[in-house]
């Protein structure tokens, strides 16, 4: 890498992990504080008793009620929408496939898409349902990362909050004013903010005429990145000018899809006591992705070695990237957004190389846990520690325990169902893909690339990302329905059992710290956790990551492409 890329890298991670404690610990005083003023009004208006706590059954209950009736909502919104107010464009109803896929992976905060926004979806359909769930899905997912950090610190309960309560506090108090904010800073770079038609100029070639989309963007762009959701207002997303019109609207952007995440580190640690231990976990975080930041830039900044053989001096692979961009904030945005549970992408990641599009694809076979989705991707990241600490166990003879609570079969049963349900789905809806017609039929570019494209759609809906290899046909029947499939699964199955650990946890009585207890604070521990998450997604995916990418990458070096 030139010293260039790596001082733009640095400073990125510099303010990133500048800005994480004061956001962490600001958090932490949300979810630990009283209610007041609008706060209580919000419950009075939907019934909602503030101090009623509900043990985990009824937490997840309400999750599961609450996702239901917004992804009907949805669904009935996209359907309609050829009738109801704010459609300029007068866009008609979406098709059925399609607006199942929409509702479920927004409601999942995937927002995988397979339409082009500004083509399909009415201002109304963008802002009261598109955007709503983007605050929506994200604040449920850090209410449930809140209900396990309490699973984890209570001691004889059979409680862990009130979900009506942690969905308002997230969406009141930490999602709408940071999104306000980011959405007047990015109207002053340029992204539209409109409820004006779409404007016909003349282009500057001579003769016809072009219809520029615009539309209320900024709002739904700030909170897609701060709450890793990704779906973009136009087709191409943050690759738009409209979406993303500056190098500082860039770095802002960018900077929101691991800001909230990393903050989230502090809190846990504020929230548990030990301050440490967040700290761990997004040391943790931040080593992995480093690593592949670096390898991803890298890898473009190489290029295709065909050119090299015919003498060409390429200058790295340009190819789908935004030239005011260029490699380096291209990578790091591809490497950050699928270590995030983000999916916006600012270049076409399917235009990578091999070994460079398989940077994105396996961070997100890391169950999305390096930064992940905000709340979901540090629940997930804490059931690693549990199985870390299982296994530390096991090789010291000694009954494992994490922050005073031991860690016992039940424990590693949800634990596990956590690890495998998305390696489950990725897997077998990947090979039914590639063996069955309707499958088969969108799959335009043959051989390696082509599963490659396949692989990495199935990755990301089952990861809840939403960024894709987008020369993969995804808008039919067949890929809208087994996609709409893998991401209510990858959210809310997994989503389940670590609400069962949580209220395990909760029941369970301190353990003094004795000589035998294993620290999980030091780099030792650190190092063995980096460890296990590499190895169980290298074991479960390696083989096929080797008929796509890998076997992709021999070709070209060899002159096979």
């Amino acid at each position: 890498m030139t010293n260039n890329a790596l001082l733009q890298t640095g400073f990125y991670f510099l303010v990133l992990l500048a800005l994480a404690r004061p956001l962490g610990a600001y958090m932490a005083r949300v979810y630990e504080g009283r209610p007041f003023g609008v706060e209580r009004l919000i419950y009075r208006l939907c019934r909602v008793q503030p101090d009623e706590e509900m043990d985990w059954k009824t937490y997840t209950l309400s999750l599961l009620l609450f996702s239901a009736v917004s992804v009907l909502f949805l669904y009935a919104l996209q359907r309609f929408q050829g009738l109801l107010p704010w459609n300029p464009a007068t866009l008609g109803a979406v098709s059925p496939d399609s607006s199942f896929n929409t509702a479920v992976s927004f409601v999942s905060n995937t927002n995988w898409q397979g339409y082009g926004g500004e083509t399909t979806m009415s201002y109304l359909t963008q802002m009261l349902g598109l955007t709503v769930q983007n605050f929506v899905s994200a604040a449920a997912g850090m209410a449930v990362l809140v209900a396990f950090i309490r699973g984890l610190v209570r001691r004889n309960a059979r409680t862990i909050g009130n979900f009506w309560v942690d969905l308002t506090r997230t969406t009141l108090y930490i999602l709408l004013p940071f999104s306000l904010i980011l959405a007047l800073v990015l109207v002053s770079q340029g992204v539209v903010q409109t409820f004006s038609s779409y404007r016909t100029v003349q282009p500057i070639e001579a003769g016809g005429e072009q219809v520029l989309a615009v539309g209320p963007a900024a709002s739904q762009i700030a909170i897609k990145q701060l709450g890793t959701n990704g779906g973009g207002f136009f087709n191409v997303n943050s690759a738009h000018p409209f979406e993303n019109p500056t190098p500082l609207s860039n770095f802002l952007e960018m900077l929101s899809i691991l800001l909230i995440p990393a903050a989230l580190c502090c809190t846990f640690g504020r929230m548990v006591g030990d301050p440490r231990q967040g700290w761990a976990l997004l040391a943790a975080m931040t080593l992995v992705l480093v690593v592949f930041v670096a390898a991803g830039a890298v890898l473009e900044q190489a290029g295709n070695p065909a050119f090299a053989r015919l003498g060409i001096d390429h200058g790295g692979n340009m190819e789908g990237k935004e030239a005011r961009f260029g490699i380096v904030n291209s990578a790091l945005w591809a490497s950050a957004t699928t270590a995030a549970s983000n999916g916006s992408v600012n270049s076409m990641h399917d235009s990578y190389t091999p070994l460079g599009g398989l940077v994105p694809l396996f961070l997100m076979q890391f169950s999305e846990v390096v930064f992940g989705g905000v709340g979901s991707g540090l629940y997930g990241m804490l059931v690693f520690v549990l199985v870390t600490v299982f296994i530390a166990g096991l090789m010291v003879g000694r009954t494992p325990e994490y922050l005073g609570k031991k860690i016992e079969a039940y424990e590693m049963k949800m634990a596990s169902l956590v690890i495998l349900i998305m390696p489950f789905v990725v897997l077998i809806l990947t090979a039914v893909a590639v063996v069955v017609k309707p499958g088969l039929a969108t799959i335009f570019n043959p051989g390696a690339h082509g599963f490659s494209e396949v692989l990495y759609a199935f990755t990301s809906q089952g990861n809840n990302n939403g960024s894709a290899f987008a020369g993969l046909g995804a808008n039919n029947p067949f890929y809208n329905t087994t996609g709409g499939i893998a991401m209510f699964l990858s959210r809310f199955w997994l989503a389940i059992p670590t609400l069962a650990i949580a209220g395990s946890l909760a029941k369970k009585k301190q353990v003094p710290a004795s000589p035998g207890t294993l620290p999980t604070h030091t780099p030792l521990f650190v190092g063995f956790l980096i460890g296990v998450i590499v190895l169980v997604g290298a074991l479960t995916f390696f083989p096929a990551l080797a008929l796509g990418p890998i076997v992709e990458h021999l070709r070209m070096t060899t002159g096979g492409i």
